[in-house]
This record gives C-alpha cells, sequence and structure tokens, in this order.
C-alpha cells in the first residue's frame, strides 16, 4: 500500500512529498533516498520498497528539495542533509519504537551517509547503501569516503562489480578500513544494477537479490540489538 504526502523541512527549505510503502507486520522503519537524477519515483525506487515493504519494513521515500523545484543541481549537503533528518524525525515519531535504518541509491547513500557521520549518536541502527558513489565516473578516488569512518553504525555496501562509479578495488579498500562495514558484490552488475543477459539474472532476480540481502543484514542487526 503506498500513500503520499507532504513533510515540512524547515521554513527555508519548504516542504518535500513523501511516499509510504507499509508492511502487513512491519520489523522495522527505512527511509530510501533517491539519486542526483531521478527521484523518489523511479522504477528503480519503486521497486526496492514495494520488496522491503513485502519483507517486513515500512518504507518511507521521499524527494529531496532540487527534485521538488527541478533543478537540474542536486541540493548542497546542508539541504539534503537535513531533509534525510527530517523523514528519519519522522519515522520515529510515527512508529516510536520501532528501530530505524537510512539507505540512499547513489547520491542518496552518499547523503545518508554524511547524515549519519555528522552526529555521534545518530537515530538509526544502520545504513544500507544501493550503489555508493565512490567518485565521478572515469576518475578513481577515495575523496568521497573521507567521512566514513566518522559514521558510528553499521554500514551495508551493495555494489556492482561494473560501477563506474566505485571501482571494486577502491570499494574494497574502503570497505576493509571501515570496522563496521560488509560489502556484496554483484557480479556484471552496473550502477543501476543492469546485467546482461549473460550473466543469468534477469533485472527483476537482481532486485530480489538485493532486497532479500538488504533484508538479511538489517534483520541481523535488528537480531543483535535485541
Amino acid at each position: 500500500m503506498e500513500q503520499e504526502q507532504l513533510l515540512e523541512i524547515s521554513p527555508p527549505i519548504g516542504s518535500v512529498h513523501i511516499l509510504w510503502n507499509l508492511a502487513t507486520a512491519p520489523r522495522a522503519l527505512i527511509s530510501l533516498a533517491h539519486g542526483a537524477g531521478a527521484g523518489m519515483h523511479h522504477a528503480f525506487m519503486q521497486s526496492i520498497a514495494e520488496r522491503w515493504a513485502a519483507l517486513g519494513f515500512h518504507v518511507l521515500r521521499f524527494q529531496f528539495p532540487y527534485m521538488e523545484a527541478k533543478s537540474p543541481r542536486t541540493d548542497r549537503p546542508p539541504v539534503a542533509i537535513a531533509t534525510i533528518k527530517a523523514v528519519v524525525d519522522h519515522l520515529l515519531q510515527s512508529y516510536p519504537g520501532l528501530p530505524v535504518f537510512a539507505a540512499g541509491k547513489s547520491f542518496g547513500a552518499r547523503m545518508s551517509s554524511m547524515y549519519a557521520a555528522e552526529q555521534p549518536s545518530p537515530p538509526i541502527k544502520g545504513l544500507v547503501y544501493l550503489g555508493y558513489p565512490l567518485h565521478p565516473a572515469g576518475k578513481p578516488s577515495l575523496d568521497r569516503s573521507k567521512h566514513l569512518p566518522d559514521v558510528p553504525v553499521p554500514q551495508l555496501f551493495l555494489q556492482g562489480e561494473r560501477d563506474t562509479l566505485a571501482e571494486i578495488p577502491l570499494i574494497r579498500q574502503v570497505c576493509n578500513s571501515l570496522p563496521k562495514a560488509t560489502l556484496l558484490e554483484y557480479p556484471m552488475a552496473d550502477h543501476s544494477f543492469k546485467r546482461p543477459k549473460k550473466s543469468g539474472y534477469t533485472q527483476e532476480e537482481t532486485l530480489d537479490l538485493l532486497a532479500q540481502n538488504a533484508a538479511d543484514w538489517m534483520n541481523r542487526i535488528i537480531s543483535e540489538n535485541a
């Protein structure tokens, strides 16, 4: 079941649309932040949200302010982080007592990580990155990982092996340096987790696997914190 609403971020920033995918018997809550080029209604976002809801998670998708304004430029980190904070706070207020995870696709993953890195005790149990954008395409670098050691909660990196925004040797190096990081690699998958036919996986099967792998990891975190 989907429910779309408006959520005020702050008077200067204004309001953004949010969209619930509700589970029948939720174990936890997930904020799901979209990537730079497509909003919360993108097929990938919808597919992951629906799968997580079916696996027992209330999922809250949302638009970043720039997407609401139809701007070609992404929000600056302070605005994006404030938006994620408002969404997480809304989750906590809407369903007190349920654990919260922050997830994101690409830009949304990076901004969610920066949100968590800014506070010593973020009110989330973990972060799920659906393709962490470690560097611009064709410009390998570790610059976008400098804040990740400041993230105090477990981090799950779901990465395609053909992702041009995160070369596998570099993302492995990053994850190996983080005490609470888990890296899952998807052979032949690109940044959008699309795989060629020779991989043996359809897109639906890959999405099923992504959602299930993340759900298993979140359920393990929940059990460890019980």
